[in-house]
């Protein structure tokens, strides 16, 4: 992801409520654990998209603690 488009997820990020946050980190470590299955047979193609992955699920664990 490139600058603006970090910028743009946090901002959309920080609109969603705690349900909908919490929500999205579920989906987003369910396709984690999906890659992880993927890299593990060696079937993954994008391996760019593990490290985004995660960096999407940080991002969200800081808008979460961010509102508390």
């Amino acid at each position: 992801m490139k600058l603006n488009e970090v910028k743009e997820f946090v901002k959309e990020l920080r609109g969603l409520s705690q349900e909908e946050l919490a929500k999205r980190e579920n989906e987003l470590k369910k396709e984690l654990f999906d890659l992880r299955f993927q890299a593990a047979a060696g079937q993954l193609e994008q391996t760019a998209r593990l490290k985004e992955v995660k960096k999407q699920i940080a991002r969200i664990k800081t808008v979460q603690s961010e509102v508390k």
